[in-house]
C-alpha cells in the first residue's frame, strides 16, 4: 500500500475533520472521549475486531474513558488508505453510539 500524497492527505482531513496529523505529517491522530471505562474499553473491542480482519492495527493508549489513536502504515511510512479506511470505522463506531 502506498504513502498518500499531501495533495491526497488534504482530501482526506476534508473527510475527517476530527482527526488531525501528527506533527510530522505521517499519521493521523485523534482523542475520543466517552462516558466511562466500559464505553472505551467497548470501542476498542469493537475496533480491534475490524483491525483483525483488516489486518491493520492502530496505535492507541486508553486512560479511564478516554482513547488516543494514532494510525500510520509503518511500510510504507505515513498514511495510506488503509489508514483513512480505519479512521472511518472508528468515526462510524462512535456517530452510531450516539445515535443510540
Amino acid at each position: 500500500m502506498d504513502k498518500l500524497s499531501a495533495e491526497a492527505l488534504g482530501a482526506v482531513r476534508e473527510i475527517l475533520p476530527a482527526w488531525t496529523l501528527s506533527d510530522d505529517g505521517q499519521a493521523l491522530q485523534r482523542s475520543f472521549v466517552f462516558d466511562d471505562f466500559i464505553q472505551a474499553f467497548g470501542f476498542m473491542t469493537q475496533v480491534a475486531m475490524q483491525a483483525e480482519r483488516m489486518d491493520h492495527h492502530p496505535e492507541w493508549f486508553n486512560v479511564y474513558n478516554k482513547v488516543e489513536v494514532t494510525l500510520r502504515t509503518h511500510d510504507a511510512g505515513g498514511v495510506t488508505l488503509l489508514d483513512q479506511e480505519m479512521a472511518q470505522i472508528m468515526d462510524r463506531l462512535v456517530m452510531d453510539k450516539e445515535a443510540t
